[in-house]
């Protein structure tokens, strides 16, 4: 019986050195994915900010500036497709398409001088831009939680366990072709 004692215990052992280290990574590892998507909503957060704030800003530049129909019209285009928008890449496409369509309104009130003035609309830029830059952080502390994760479930012996439980790499948030081209306003 003493035999069967320390061959219980020796596997009981073994079974610990073993189980325990894959334990602590496949929570390491759902620990990290836990940060890439808490990082993905801050972006999303971000972005519906920018869309609440947009009918606000466009309703103020209507009253100046009403032959401009096209871009109002445009950009609320933009926002339902960033609305409807399901993965980061979808995102990151109508979020692009609809910076472009800010900057074009954005340039359309340079020729209101009364417009830049109104006190209405300075507040609404301001609240913009901040969200803005908001958004530029949110998108880097994503891309920056997604290179770690997606590091760690390629790292052996990480990938053997995020393999066999699932664990896929995340997409990251990138600008679409052009995006850093300045839009081209024709009045």
């Amino acid at each position: 019986m003493r035999n069967g004692l320390k061959i219980t215990l020796v596997i009981l052992v073994i079974l610990a050195i073993v189980i325990f280290p894959v334990i602590g990574i496949y929570n390491n590892i759902v620990n990290l994915e836990q940060n890439v998507n808490a990082k993905s909503s801050n972006i999303d957060t971000n972005l519906q900010r920018r869309s609440d704030l947009i009918p606000n800003l466009v309703q103020t530049v209507k009253g100046y500036a009403v032959q401009e129909k096209t871009i109002f019209t445009d950009i609320a285009a933009q926002r339902a497709k960033l609305a409807g928008a399901q993965s980061i890449p979808d995102k990151a496409k109508a979020d692009s398409q609809l910076s472009g369509s800010l900057n074009r309104l954005l340039a359309i009130v340079e020729n209101y001088p009364q417009l830049k003035s109104d006190q209405n609309f300075r507040d609404l830029s301001v609240a913009l831009e901040g969200t803005e830059n908001r958004i530029a952080i949110a998108r880097q502390d994503y891309n920056d939680s997604v290179t770690l994760y997606n590091s760690q479930i390629k790292r052996f012996p990480n990938s053997i366990i995020s393999g066999a439980f699932g664990f896929n790499q995340k997409p990251f948030y990138k600008a679409q072709e052009g995006s850093q081209i300045v839009p081209k306003v024709n009045f």
